[in-house]
């Protein structure tokens, strides 16, 4: 849950999860959809997925109890050598390194290392430094140090050098230049790219389509539609759309309007539409794996992506999900 997610927001989803599923087997038995009814509001749902299958794993393969070495931790799904190094040093003592954004920081400063840090020959040495200095007698308190000194003190922004335990062996202290490291190949810009979406109504229910389990947003519920040119009108469109993904023809689409979404290598321009679909049609889909005919405000329950989210915000459904989640029994 706290990969790539601030632990003030992950605490309230762990003790959910945790009352919810108290062990593995229960994690195990649970169904997918349950699960990401959980996550939902977390983002990134192959954490979810992958917390499952190593769940199933765990329980099929190591009678329930999790494998105790890094090199068989990493044959479990979503955990690699990070994961790997953090959970056999800190919850089995091992002599296991670990290397993540707030060590690459600390090890970039004290080090003196002024390259890409980016770049695989760097991260290579860095894990090599990581190996050396995990030897020892308490090896999980060392990661955890590591790690903690990156988040608390080693910070990107205006680091507080003067509160490190170790400022006087820091080489970009002594050099003055401990904000402009790590350096780090600039990410490209995400590309832009459009789509629509709709609202189709039908006898006071509207249809939700779940996407395939693989590629972006895997697994996820959303509003049927589909990727249009960047210079194309929404409007020109959207019925096409609507009938190649889900065969039904509808009546006078009116956009709601426009949302945007930043995925990690795209800037989503979404445009939603409400519209009612004839009678007497049947689902004809393509390209997605299931769909349904359900209350407006019961899709708050499925899983669905932020840029969803964003779109029911925009077509007045209410966003009840941190109410109810607020509401759940807490352990």
């Amino acid at each position: 849950m706290l990969q790539q997610t601030r632990v003030e927001t992950v605490i309230p989803y762990w003790h959910r999860f945790l009352a919810s599923y108290p062990t593995v087997e229960s994690l195990a038995r649970a169904d997918l959809d349950d699960v990401y009814v959980l996550w939902t509001g977390l983002g990134y749902y192959s954490r979810a997925r992958n917390l499952k299958y190593a769940a199933e794993t765990v329980v099929a393969n190591h009678q329930g109890r999790l494998p105790d070495s890094a090199e068989k931790l990493r044959e479990l799904k979503g955990i690699g050598r990070y994961t790997a190094g953090a959970i056999a040093s800190i919850a089995f003592g091992l002599e296991e390194p670990l290397v993540d954004g707030n060590v690459i920081r600390v090890f970039a400063r004290v080090l003196g290392i002024r390259t890409d840090t980016t770049s695989k020959d760097v991260i290579s040495r860095l894990w090599d430094i990581a190996g050396l200095l995990v030897r020892g007698t308490r090896p999980g308190d060392l990661n955890q140090a590591l790690m903690e000194l990156g988040a608390i003190l080693c910070s990107p922004r205006k680091p507080d050098c003067g509160a490190c335990p170790i400022q006087k062996h820091c080489d970009a202290y002594v050099q003055g230049d401990a904000e402009s490291l790590p350096i780090k190949k600039r990410k490209p810009k995400p590309k832009p790219m459009r789509a629509v979406a709709a609202w189709i109504e039908r006898d006071g229910k509207i249809l939700v389509v779940r996407r395939p389990e693989k590629g972006l947003m895997a697994g996820l519920w959303e509003f049927p539609g589909g990727e249009i040119g960047l210079k194309e009108e929404g409007k020109d469109r959207c019925a096409e759309i609507l009938q190649e993904v889900v065969g039904l023809g509808v009546r006078d689409p009116i956009s709601a309007g426009h949302i945007e979404h930043i995925f990690t290598h795209r800037r989503l321009d979404l445009e939603v539409f409400r519209c009612r679909a004839r009678p007497a049609q049947r689902v004809a889909r393509s390209g997605y794996t299931d769909h349904r005919w359900i209350a407006p405000n019961t899709f708050l329950e499925l899983a669905h992506a932020g840029s969803t989210r964003k779109a029911m915000r925009l077509l007045g459904l209410t966003d009840e999900i941190s109410a109810r989640n607020a509401k759940r029994k807490m352990p």
